[in-house]
Parts: C-alpha cells; structure tokens; sequence
C-alpha cells in the first residue's frame, strides 16, 4: 500500500473469493472511520445530518453549499464488501479533493452494517443497490427520502468489482456525449491500474475497454440501483467507477482518488 494511503479505519482480514483465487479483505472498525468522515466533513463547514441508524451505526448525509456552483453528489460505502469507496473518499476529503467552486452531497458510508461484516449486503441480508425502487431497506428508505432535496447536475458512485482485473465504470448520459472524457480518465487512472480488458462486462457490452455507456433504465426493472434512481429523478450526468478487488487496497484507493480528479477537471473544463 502507498504509503500516503491512510487506511485508520482497518482493524483485522478475512478472505474474499476473486477471478484467480483468493485475497486478504480488510475489516473496518466502520464507527471510527463514521466518525472521522465527520469530522472532516464538518471542518469543510460541511452540514451534516443523521437520516438513519441500523445495528447501532449511524448513517449520516451531507452537505457543503455554494451559491451558484454546480450541485455534485458523491456516494460511497453502499456495497460492504467494497471498501476502497469509502477510503478513496476520506482521501479525497484530506486531499482537498472537493472542488471549493462546487456545491456537494455526500453520502459517505450507506451500508455501515455490510461494512462492519465484509458483506456486500447489510445485516439483514438486502443488496441495497437493487433497492431504490421498492424501498425494503431502511437504510434505502432514509437516503431516498433525504435525496428529495437533493438536485445533483453530476453523480459519481465509488464501487468494486470481485470479477474484474481492471478498472472501468459505467456513464448515465442524459445530456451532450462528450466521448473524450474516455482518453482523460484512463489516463488518470491507468499509472495505478490497467483498464478491465473485456469486452463484457457483467453483461454489458463495452463502449472502449472499460466504458459502459448505460442508458437510463434498470437492468433489472424491480431492482434499481441508486444510479438509476437519480437519473430517474432528473440527475443528468453519473458515473459509477468500479475498481478490481482483486488488486492491492492502496492501488484501489489511488485509482478511484484519480478518476473522481480527473472527471472533476473535465467537468469544469466542458460546463
């Protein structure tokens, strides 16, 4: 692991199935790693609220307003069994990652049960990204209910993948198709690792190598995921990014840090 990759919030290891055999997963210890996404989300002048509190963690909501900037929401954690979102958004956090012109809504860790267990669902045994349609989950429930006043002109979800050996992400792209974002985030991200090199993705057909330009509807149309539920209500623009688990933590982290700068820079440059 780099070294300048803080990783506080990991306590012990266990083992988590990858295309190729297995690697060591880190456990959090997820209530001090809650408690300094708060604390240096608030010391951004960050506003941050309680939406929700399941097997003794909370789950908190943020916001940091700007006058007349752009609204981004960034959201991590919702997957257990993914812990480089969380820490690659901590990092980007201490890094001064969040772009001061902006205005954003952060949802840092939605699944704090999951975390806790290493599970990709939460305790209860529910995959919350198939749940923003129904709303079994109260954890879903709560972050839809605080995503009402919430109006985002981008998104960018930090995920995992346990089957890919490369990094890709999927676009939502309900304005102009700016096609040479590609060539930028794959030079951002491919000094930390290569692009997934497949030309299926989880039954995606691929743009380029890594690119899975999706439309606005669920694969699934009872399970949606939160991309599709705010593109559904009217977030324009989203990008989940999906890193290899199989790869080493440090270079996750470092992927996902470049990909959400990279993608920053662009949109700046292109609004």
């Amino acid at each position: 692991m780099r070294e300048n990759v803080k990783t506080s919030g990991i306590s012990h290891k266990r083992a988590l199935k990858v295309v190729g055999g297995t690697v060591s997963f880190p456990l959090m210890d997820v209530r001090k790693l809650i408690e300094q996404m708060d604390s240096e989300l608030r010391a951004l002048g960050a506003s941050g609220e309680l939406i929700c509190e399941v097997g003794g963690y909370p789950v908190y909501a943020y916001r940091i307003e700007k006058d007349g900037g752009k609204k981004v929401y960034l959201s991590s954690g919702i997957h257990g069994d993914e812990p480089a979102g969380p820490l690659a958004l901590l990092e980007l956090i201490q890094r001064g990652g969040l772009d001061e012109s902006c205005s954003w809504c952060v949802c840092p860790i939605l699944n704090p049960t999951g975390l806790a267990a290493g599970t990709r669902e939460n305790a209860e045994g529910y995959d919350l990204n198939r749940d923003y349609l129904r709303f079994k989950t109260e954890e879903v429930r709560a972050h839809a209910k605080w995503l009402e006043g919430v109006q985002a002109d981008l998104a960018v979800s930090l995920h995992e993948d346990w089957e890919s050996t490369g990094f890709y992400y999927y676009e939502i792209n309900q304005l102009e198709d700016r096609p040479e974002r590609y060539e930028r985030i794959v030079e951002a991200v491919t000094p930390h690792l290569p692009m997934e090199p497949m030309n299926l993705i989880d039954d995606h057909d691929v743009r380029k190598p890594g690119w899975i330009y999706h439309h606005c509807d669920a694969d699934e149309p009872e399970n949606w995921p939160e991309a599709i539920y705010l593109a559904k209500r009217g977030c324009p623009l989203s990008f989940t990014f999906e890193t290899p688990s199989s790869e080493e933590l440090g270079k996750r982290v470092e992927c996902h840090v470049a990909a959400v700068n990279s993608l920053m820079q662009l949109y700046h440059s292109q609004r």
